[in-house]
């Protein structure tokens, strides 16, 4: 059992006459050789890890070792002013709480990246507190999820040295937006149109971590990743259609990695990591000299 593409899934689905989450399900049972409640187990130790890393950036003290980061996701948290309404403000600052957990060396789920793992946690937690989704259904929507990573992997790459954040927080957000759509009814032409609205919207965006630590500005970019996919999932819902198929979408993501600067990958050459302050950052992390 092999998909190569997303329209591969889809096809499954139509003929099979399940949905995408199904489909993952029997992808992993033929392909990895688990049972359904081998695949369910697995899927409830991520989701578990996810919340707690959630949990834990909105309630301990998290200050990373090189001071860029220091409690921000509280910050947004609290804030009386909310731009969106409570549930975005509240989304914004679970994704920042992953990124402050993850810069101070504690466990996050790879989501696909530990550099874009504050998006999928939450945007899922989210959808659980607003939607009143119970745990079990919360796991479908990572299956559906899995099918979005599973073919991006396969088609461009998730590294920021590959593909800059946009392989990263792109991927993220249309992962993200996927298991959007689907906890809200969606079908499996909408989860793939949301899944193209949310790379078209990260399509170019650089990996230019300052001092090549994965917190500035890797963390607030998880958080504009999450309003990503609440947007990418609202267009594709509202019958919007992208002009540009989605597995079009994942290849031209690989033609823009592949045409990018190297310096713009990763190396924390370029960008942000270039600028005058962001040098001066470096410096005083590390300690170096001209």
């Amino acid at each position: 059992m092999e998909f190569s593409l997303l329209s591969d899934i889809v096809e499954y689905c139509k003929r099979e006459k399940k949905d995408m989450a199904q489909a993952m399900v029997d992808y992993e049972m033929r392909n990895k050789h688990l049972t359904r409640e081998q695949v369910y187990d697995g899927l409830m130790r991520v989701l578990l890890v996810m919340e707690d890393s959630v949990d834990q950036g909105l309630t301990q003290q998290v200050i990373s070792p090189s001071g860029m980061l220091n409690n921000w996701a509280k910050q947004v948290y609290n804030a009386p002013i909310e731009t969106l309404g409570a549930s975005l403000k509240k989304a914004t600052a679970r994704a920042i709480a992953v990124g402050e957990v993850n810069a101070c060396m504690g466990k996050i789920a790879a989501a696909p990246t530990a550099g874009s793992a504050g998006i999928m946690p939450a945007v899922l937690v989210t959808m659980m507190e607003e939607h009143k989704i119970p745990r079990e259904r919360i796991l479908d929507a990572l299956l559906v999820s899995s099918a979005i990573g599973l073919i991006f992997a396969k088609n461009s790459s998730f590294a920021g040295s590959e593909a800059g954040c946009m392989g990263e927080t792109g991927s993220a957000a249309a992962m993200a937006a996927a298991s959007i759509t689907y906890l809200l009814g969606g079908n499996e032409e909408q989860i793939l149109e949301a899944v193209g609205f949310a790379l078209k919207a990260s399509m170019g965006l650089v990996c230019d971590p300052v001092g090549g630590l994965v917190e500035e500005p890797c963390t607030t970019r998880n958080a504009v990743g999450v309003a990503n996919a609440f947007v990418s999932s609202q267009m594709a819902l509202a019958g919007i259609q992208s002009l540009i198929p989605a597995d079009e979408v994942i290849f031209a993501t690989k033609e823009v990695g592949d045409l990018m600067s190297p310096k713009l990958k990763e190396s924390a050459q370029g960008g942000l990591a270039n600028t005058k302050t962001g040098r001066e950052i470096q410096k005083k992390i590390f300690k170096t000299v001209e």
